[in-house]
C-alpha cells in the first residue's frame, strides 16, 4: 500500500538523514510517577504534575539533540515538545497509560480529550498507540484489540499522519515475562504479533517491536544469565525470521530493560542482518537518573542525563549503524 505525500514528509521529519529513526522515548506516566515516588519514600500522590513536567523536559532538553525525535504524551509532555531541539520530530502517544485490569486480556483504551486530529494540531509528526498483545489469547480477545487498531488506522490514514503501533507480549496465563519460561515463546510471540500487524487494513506504517528473544537467557551473550533459552544461533536466526515477516518497516523499542541488555540485543540484530530502521528507547537511557531527581531535583538530573544520560543515548546511537532506511523496507526509492 503506497504512503501518501503527508506521511512519507512526517516519516522524514522523525528519521535521520539516513533514514533510520533514533527516538528517544519519554511518554510513561503511571509507571513514572510511582517510580519517583518510590525514589522518593513517599506516595504516588506526592508526585505532582509539575514534577513530572519537570523530568520530562529535562529528559527532552538533553537527549534529544542526540536523537532524530521523541516520543511524549500530550498529558504531561507537551512542555517536554517546545523543549526539544530544532533536530528532532515529535511523536504523542494516543492511549491511556496501563490497560484496563477490571476484564481479561489487558484492553486498550485511549485518551478521552484526544483524537488524531487534536495530535496533528498539536504539532506531531506520528500518532503512538502501544497494545499488550499476545496471539496465544483468547480469539475474542484479540478480534476487540484488532478493532481497535483498525479504527485508529482508518483515522491516521485521513489525516495523512504516520501510525506507528507498538505492540509487547504478555502471557495470558499470568506467568513471568521476565522468566524463563516466557522466553522459550517470546520468539513466537513477536512473529506472530509481526505478522498479524503488517496487514493492510490496520493502517500501520511502523511497527515497534520487541526484539524476538531476551538477551539474559541466550547462550554466550554479554547480558547471560546462566540459564539458556536459546544458544546464539538460534537467537540469531529468531531474529531473521521476525525480520523476514515484518510487511511493514519496523524499529526496536527497549521494554525497561538495562542499557547494557539492549545495546547487546541491538548487536545481535546487527549480527542476524536484520533491516530493522532504528529504536524508540526510553528507558534504558534515562531510568537510572530517576532516583538522582527524586533525592536532589531537576538540576542534578539535567547534570546526570548530560553525562549518563548521552553516554546512554551514544551508545545506543553507535549500536543502530546497521539500521536500514525505513524507506527501503516500505519500497520508497531513497
Amino acid at each position: 500500500m503506497s504512503l501518501s505525500a503527508g506521511k512519507i514528509k512526517h516519516l522524514n521529519a522523525l528519521a535521520d538523514k539516513n533514514g533510520v529513526i533514533a527516538a528517544a522515548a519519554m511518554d510513561q506516566r503511571g509507571s513514572l510517577r510511582k517510580s519517583i515516588a518510590s525514589a522518593k519514600g513517599v506516595p504516588a500522590s506526592e508526585v505532582t504534575n509539575e514534577m513530572m513536567e519537570e523530568f520530562k523536559i529535562a529528559v527532552s532538553r538533553v537527549l534529544t539533540p542526540h536523537a532524530s525525535a521523541i516520543l511524549l504524551d500530550p498529558e504531561f509532555g507537551l512542555p517536554a515538545a517546545k523543549a526539544r531541539s530544532s533536530n528532532a520530530g515529535l511523536l504523542l502517544a494516543y492511549e491511556e497509560s496501563g490497560y484496563d485490569n477490571t476484564k481479561p486480556g489487558r484492553l486498550p483504551d485511549l485518551l478521552p480529550h484526544l483524537s488524531v486530529k487534536r495530535i496533528v494540531d498539536m504539532g506531531a509528526d506520528a500518532v503512538k498507540i502501544l497494545i499488550y498483545y499476545s496471539p496465544f489469547d483468547s480469539e475474542d480477545v484479540n478480534d476487540i484489540k484488532h478493532a481497535f487498531i483498525e479504527r485508529i488506522g482508518a483515522e491516521c490514514q485521513f489525516y495523512e499522519i504516520p501510525f506507528f503501533l507498538e505492540f509487547v507480549g504478555y502471557d495470558p496465563k499470568g506467568g513471568d515475562e521476565k522468566g524463563l519460561e516466557y522466553a522459550k515463546i517470546k520468539p513466537e510471540v513477536v512473529l506472530k504479533s509481526m505478522v498479524e500487524f503488517s496487514k493492510p487494513q490496520y493502517y500501520v506504517d511502523m511497527l515497534k517491536v520487541e526484539v524476538p528473544t531476551n538477551a539474559e537467557f541466550v547462550e554466550g551473550s554479554s547480558v547471560f544469565k546462566g540459564q539458556a533459552a536459546y544458544t546464539r544461533a538460534q537467537a540469531l536466526e529468531y531474529y531473521r525470521r521476525a525480520a523476514e515477516v515484518a510487511a511493514k518497516p519496523f524499529i526496536y523499542l527497549s521494554a525497561g530493560v538495562s542499557n547494557a541488555q539492549f545495546v547487546e540485543s541491538l548487536n545481535m540484530a546487527a549480527e542476524a542482518g536484520t533491516d530493522y530502521s532504528g529504536v524508540l528507547c526510553g528507558r534504558a537511557t534515562w531510568k537510572e537518573g530517576i532516583p538522582v531527581y527524586a533525592k536532589h531535583g531537576g538540576k542534578a538530573l539535567e547534570d546526570w542525563l548530560s553525562d549518563e544520560g548521552v553516554k546512554n543515548i551514544n551508545a545506543v546511537n553507535a549500536a543502530i549503524k546497521s539500521a536500514k532506511s525505513w524507506k527501503k523496507k516500505a519500497g520508497i526509492a531513497a
